[in-house]
C-alpha cells in the first residue's frame, strides 16, 4: 500500500474508553490532568516490606476491581455474558474489555447498530504472564521436603493447572473477547510490541478504514508493569524511581533530577470511524488521525537505538500526515523519566524537527500515572484528544529544573494544545511508533 492510497477516506476518533490510575471516565481523567493531580501512589500490589522488592511507587488502577459494575452501562444480556467470561480473563484482558465497552458508550454506539463485517478491532498488549498463584498446586505436587523436582513438572505439575489457564494469558484474548462481545466480524488483529503497541494498533485501525476495508474499528492496548512477573522483569531491566520521596513526585520526565521509571497499569480503547459515517450519525469528533510512522533500529546484538528509531518514526509520520514541524501544536512525549531514555528522546525530537523541536510544547503524561506498558500510548493519546477538546495542554508534572541534555519546550501549564499533535512511544529494544492527529 502506498502512502497516497491510505488517504482515500478520512478517519476520526469518536469515542474514548480509559482504565488508568487517574480514573475510568474521560472527564474524570481530564479533571486530574487539568489540575495537575497525580495518580501515582505508594505501591501496595507488591508491598516492599513483604516482597523484599524495590518497587516503591506505582500507578495502580485502584478503582478497577474487575466487578461487572466497572464495565459501564451494559445491556442485561451483555452484562450476563461478560460476568460469565470473567473467569477466563486475566486482569489485563478485563481492563481491555472494560475500556472497549466504555468507549462504545462514550461514542453513543447503540447495541446492534454496527454492520458486523465492516467493523473490527486491533488491540495491543505486553507479554501477558501467569500469576504465581496459578502455579501453586503444580509446584506443590513437584515439591518434596522443600525441594522442587523439575523432571516431575511435565507429568505431575502441569496436570494441576486449571484447564482454561492458557486462555487467560494469550495476548490475542483481549481483542477476541471484544470482537465476540460486540459481534465485530471484520478485521481483527493483536499486536505485542510493548510500549509501541498503542500507536501501532490505532495506526493499523486508521489505515484499515482509510483504504476501505472497514468503516468502524475499536483500537487501543492494555498493559501492566506492576503484576508480580512483569514487575520482576521491570526491576531487572529498567531504571526505576526508588528514592524516598512523595509518590506523586516520583516520575519526573525531562527534569534534571529525574529518578527513573514508575511502573503502572491500565488500558485504553478508542472508537475510530470513517468521517462521513460518523457525521451522518451525529457523532462527537475528538480528532482526526492523519498519519502513522514507525521504525525499528537495533544493532547486531539486538541493542536498540531508541534515538534513531524515534527520529525516523517522527519524520515518517510527518510525511504520512503531510505536516511540517511548524504545523505542530504540541508533542505528547514518551517521557519515561529515565536518565538515558529522556535524553535520547529529546535528541530524537530535535533531530527530526530541527529548530521547531525547541519550540513546540512537549507534555509527558507518564508523570501523572507512570508507565502503563502497552497501554501508555493510547491513554496518553486520549489525554491529548481531551486537551484539544478543552483547549488546555496538561503540564508535565514535577518538571522544576531544566536539563541541558533535554533541550525541549517542556509544558508547564501555560501552553495551548494547538490544532495538531504527535503522540510518541518507544520500546527499550528500539521499536518506535508515532501517530499524528489534528483537531476534528
Amino acid at each position: 500500500m502506498t502512502e497516497s492510497s491510505a488517504k482515500c477516506r478520512r478517519v476520526v476518533v469518536t469515542g474514548i474508553g480509559i482504565i488508568c490510575p487517574l480514573g475510568s471516565q474521560p472527564e474524570v481523567v481530564w479533571g486530574a490532568l487539568s489540575t495537575g493531580t497525580s495518580g501515582i501512589v505508594a505501591c501496595d500490589v507488591l508491598p516492599v516490606e513483604s516482597a523484599k522488592l524495590p518497587l516503591k511507587y506505582a500507578g495502580e488502577c485502584r478503582q478497577f476491581t474487575g466487578d461487572i459494575d466497572n464495565f459501564g452501562e451494559l445491556e442485561k444480556a451483555k452484562k450476563k455474558t461478560i460476568r460469565k467470561a470473567l473467569k477466563m480473563m486475566c486482569r489485563e484482558t478485563q481492563m481491555a474489555v472494560a475500556a472497549a465497552e466504555l468507549a462504545l458508550v462514550d461514542a453513543k454506539v447503540a447495541e446492534g447498530s454496527l454492520a458486523p463485517e465492516r467493523s473490527g478491532v486491533v488491540l495491543g498488549s505486553d507479554y501477558m504472564l501467569t500469576m504465581p498463584e496459578d502455579y501453586i498446586d503444580g509446584i506443590n505436587k513437584c515439591t518434596e521436603e522443600g525441594k522442587f523436582d523439575y523432571e516431575d513438572w511435565g507429568t505431575d505439575g502441569l496436570s494441576q493447572m486449571t484447564p482454561l489457564w492458557m486462555l487467560k494469558y494469550l495476548p490475542n484474548m483481549p481483542a477476541s473477547h471484544i470482537a465476540i462481545l460486540n459481534d465485530l466480524r471484520g478485521p481483527n488483529n493483536s499486536l505485542t510490541l510493548r510500549e509501541a503497541s498503542s500507536n501501532m494498533a490505532v495506526g493499523e485501525a486508521f489505515t484499515t478504514i482509510a483504504r476501505g476495508h472497514a468503516d468502524f474499528m475499536l483500537a487501543g492496548a492494555t498493559g501492566t508493569r506492576i503484576l508480580p512477573m512483569q514487575a520482576i522483569h521491570a526491576m531487572q531491566t529498567e531504571q526505576l524511581a526508588d528514592d524516598d520521596c512523595d509518590p506523586a513526585k516520583a516520575c519526573r520526565p525531562f527534569d534534571k533530577n529525574r529518578l527513573g521509571m514508575v511502573a503502572g497499569e491500565g488500558s485504553g480503547v478508542l472508537v475510530l470511524e470513517e468521517l462521513e459515517a460518523a457525521k451522518a450519525r451525529g457523532a462527537t469528533i475528538y480528532g482526526e488521525v492523519t498519519g502513522i510512522g514507525s521504525s525499528l533500529v537495533a544493532d547486531r546484538n539486538l541493542v536498540g537505538d531508541t534515538e534513531k528509531a524515534m527520529a525516523n518514526a517522527i519524520k515518517a509520520c510527518l510525511r504520512d500526515a503531510e505536516l511540517t514541524p511548524g504545523d505542530l501544536g504540541h508533542i505528547n512525549a514518551h517521557g519515561l523519566g529515565t536518565t538515558a531514555g529522556d535524553k535520547s528522546e529529546a535528541a530524537a525530537i530535535n533531530a527530526a524537527l530541527g529548530e521547531a523541536g525547541k519550540q513546540v510544547p512537549v507534555t509527558a503524561l507518564k508523570s501523572y500515572f507512570g508507565n502503563l506498558g502497552a497501554a501508555s500510548g493510547v491513554v496518553e493519546l486520549a489525554g491529548s484528544l481531551l486537551a484539544l477538546k478543552h483547549g488546555k495542554l496538561p503540564a508535565t508534572l514535577n518538571y522544576s529544573e531544566a536539563d541541558p541534555e533535554c533541550d525541549l519546550n517542556v509544558a508547564t501549564g501555560e501552553a495551548k494544545p494547538g490544532n495538531s499533535f504527535l503522540n510518541l512511544s518507544v520500546t527499550p529494544q528500539g521499536q518506535a511508533s508515532v501517530l499524528a492527529v489534528v483537531a476534528g
